[in-house]
């Protein structure tokens, strides 16, 4: 750990490692509940299990995110975080913010579009959150004798994200208006800027990990914003297909969602020729492990099958079925769910002096979550192809084929318990390495950090 300030990027870990485990339980109510043993509905009816497990995945991963930034931005530009005090505040706003939106599901406050429930009031105070955050980290940058590219694609792609929020409070009474600036943020977050986060973190993770030039990975960074913004943007067309917007959106979805893949087969590509490139054997390999798996997955599940579905002519039949869960669970865990977890697994050694990296318990916690991941996928695979099937084309009414899908959930519940097992060692490792180390006061950035930095070669505390 090169600077003091880096240390608050733990806590920013730390509340995305709670956060993970309740979304796990309360998917674990969901899958029993599909399975027909509900026996807290009562207290948790399956909409509350639903809204509250999926506005989970996004705090935590934004949480996630943040924390990476709090990490990386300091070393990047060679010098302190503006302000902890600030970085303070906005963690424990976005936890207030957070734990008031979970209460008001469970109360049945208030209910609304599916990843953006919360209501108007709670939607101002995370813009407010987001603006302090992005306000700390610019004028990190802003004061930094020296900007890199890492740098900036990762705080271009955080403010993108604070401002694609905004559309999703324009007020409208109609459906099709609402679903239309809906989707500006849902989907230009995760399939637009969000991949802007992700290109910046692992560039940082490559040149940390592998040795490459930083000159190098940089220069593909750049094609794979291009790929991202060429496909991301114009890709939001395949939410657009039966919403009630012109037709013409089926043929600019449906062209673009195919070249949405290209984007993600770039970062995979990318991920594993800087690490075949790299000469440096990079002790931790349990990130590295990460690392390269993120860009792997995140091609299969966000890249091939997402482009499965999207297209206009099999969308009519799977769209709102299990189909999109497939495809969310695999998409979310390789893109961005790893990525945190990648990024975590690099910092936590420099950030508490401990290197507990090569243990059996960080290969299981890595084998056995992907592992389960890759179960849970093929599961809702079989559930939403026999939904498609016995719904949309032979007719069967919607509950009785719900019934009819039960059995696959027993197995899904299985690959859900070896995941979630993963998920368990990942976190004893966590708290196995302990809190930041005491005062290790932040040495000046030289000219040297700056050559040490195009090698791939870095200071450990």
């Amino acid at each position: 750990m090169k600077y003091e300030s880096q240390r608050v990027a733990w806590w920013f870990f730390a509340t995305s490692m709670l956060l993970l485990t309740l979304q796990i339980v309360y998917g674990f109510i969901m899958g029993f509940a599909h399975m027909g043993i509900d026996g807290l509905h009562d207290w948790i009816p399956f909409h509350v299990a639903r809204a509250t497990h999926t506005n989970l995945l996004v705090v935590w991963l934004l949480c996630g995110f943040m924390g990476s930034a709090y990490y990386i931005i300091p070393e990047e530009v060679g010098r302190e975080l503006y302000s902890v005090k600030l970085a303070w505040v906005q963690l424990v706003s976005l936890v207030v913010v957070g734990v008031t939106a979970i209460i008001g599901f469970h109360c049945q406050w208030w209910e609304g579009r599916k990843f953006l429930e919360i209501p108007r009031p709670l939607d101002w105070l995370v813009v407010v959150n987001v603006l302090l955050f992005i306000g700390n980290i610019g004028k990190t940058m802003w004061k930094s004798p020296r900007i890199t590219t890492t740098s900036c694609v990762l705080f271009f792609g955080l403010l993108m994200a604070a401002l694609l929020y905004l559309p999703g409070m324009i007020p409208t009474d109609h459906q099709t208006l609402d679903s239309y600036w809906r989707w500006w943020v849902v989907h230009l977050w995760v399939e637009g800027v969000w991949e802007l986060i992700m290109g910046g973190i692992l560039a940082y993770l490559l040149i940390k990990l592998t040795g490459v030039d930083r000159e190098i990975i940089e220069k593909w960074l750049y094609v794979i914003v291009g790929l991202t913004f060429l496909s991301g943007i114009l890709g939001t067309g395949h939410h657009y297909y039966y919403i009630g917007t012109p037709r013409y959106w089926l043929l600019i979805g449906g062209l673009f969602s195919a070249l949405e893949p290209l984007a993600f087969l770039g970062m995979a590509i990318y991920a594993i020729s800087m690490a075949k490139k790299g000469g440096r054997s990079h002790p931790n390999r349990n990130a590295l492990s990460w690392t390269i798996g993120c860009s792997i997955l995140s091609f299969v599940g966000a890249g091939f099958l997402g482009f499965a579905h999207t297209l206009p002519q099999v969308n009519m039949y799977t769209h709102g079925t299990l189909v999109t869960a497939m495809h969310g669970h695999m998409a979310f865990w390789g893109a961005y769910a790893m990525l945190v977890l990648a990024i975590i697994s690099y910092a936590l050694p420099q950030l508490t002096g401990r290197k507990l990296y090569d243990t059996p318990l960080a290969t299981y916690a890595f084998w056995s979550s992907n592992i389960g991941m890759v179960a849970m996928t093929l599961a809702f695979a079989v559930a939403g192809v026999s939904q498609v099937v016995l719904e949309r084309r032979v007719g069967m009414d919607f509950l009785t084929v719900q019934k009819e899908l039960e059995v696959h959930f027993f197995g899904l519940i299985l690959a859900a318990t070896l995941f979630a097992s993963g998920i368990i060692a990942y976190l004893v490792q966590f708290i196995r390495y302990g809190m930041p180390i005491g005062d290790v006061r932040a040495t000046a950035a030289a000219p040297t950090d700056i050559a040490n930095d195009a090698t791939g070669a870095e200071a450990v505390s």
